[in-house]
């Protein structure tokens, strides 16, 4: 039987995988090729950098992949703890996986448009703005696929604060980090100019400090061996 603290660590080492490459592929590559104000700058750096720009598709999909694996790594961990939370933790996660797939499609558009054939039928014009639907698209589906990003949190976090082997304080900032969610899925929907306030930048720092507290925990402490009766 595996213990309580090889089930945390594994489970610590696939959270991980998921926060680099989703960190890389999310954050750090939209940030040196992607200027939504200025299309022929953003055309410019992407077929200049096309390396990074595949290498950003690669890293999602690795993402992705472990995050198909990260919830049935802390089922195995939680299910004690409560197991209708623990499924619908890991059904909440899962669901996000292949909506999450088909949406880099839209990427895959983005390099057909810069080294497909395209340059014979659309003006240059055309084509930058060709790109940068690709890319709002793109954008829009990571919207939408938050709203389960967030909504996974709620039963993790749950399980987090009523396990009695893991910190509570990560248990609600993961509860937090599930609002915090919603909250930006709701804003950025309803409300045109909802990314210029800068709110969301402070709804999402308890689900970047829950997830990427509780995945070091994980790695590095593990868990205490506890049976936690329900």
């Amino acid at each position: 039987m595996t213990s309580n603290k090889k089930k945390a660590r594994i489970a610590g080492l696939l959270y991980l995988v998921v926060v680099l490459t989703g960190f890389f592929s999310l954050a750090y590559v939209p940030s040196k090729l992607i200027f939504w104000d200025n299309p022929t700058e953003t055309f410019n750096a992407i077929k200049a950098s096309q390396t990074l720009f595949r290498f950003g598709i690669v890293s999602g999909v690795i993402c992705y992949i472990f995050f198909l694996m990260l919830p049935v790594a802390l089922y195995k961990l939680l299910a004690p703890v409560n197991e209708l939370y623990a499924k619908l933790m890991v059904l909440l996660a899962i669901i996000s996986v292949p909506v999450s797939f088909l949406n880099i499609q839209n990427k895959f558009a983005v390099l057909s448009l810069i080294n497909g054939e395209n340059h014979t039928i659309f003006s240059n014009e055309q084509l930058k703005s060709q790109i940068m639907f690709y890319l709002n698209q793109y954008d829009n589906g990571i919207l939408m696929v938050s709203i389960f990003w967030g909504l996974w949190l709620f039963p993790f976090g749950y399980l987090v604060y009523q396990s009695g082997f893991l910190p509570k304080f990560f248990g609600v900032l993961l509860i937090m980090g599930c609002f915090g969610y919603l909250i930006n899925f709701f804003g950025n929907t309803l409300i045109p100019d909802y990314s210029d306030y800068g709110f969301s930048k402070y709804v999402s720092i308890p689900s970047a400090l829950g997830e990427i507290g509780i995945c070091l925990w994980l790695l590095i402490m593990g868990a205490k061996e506890k049976t936690i009766l329900t």
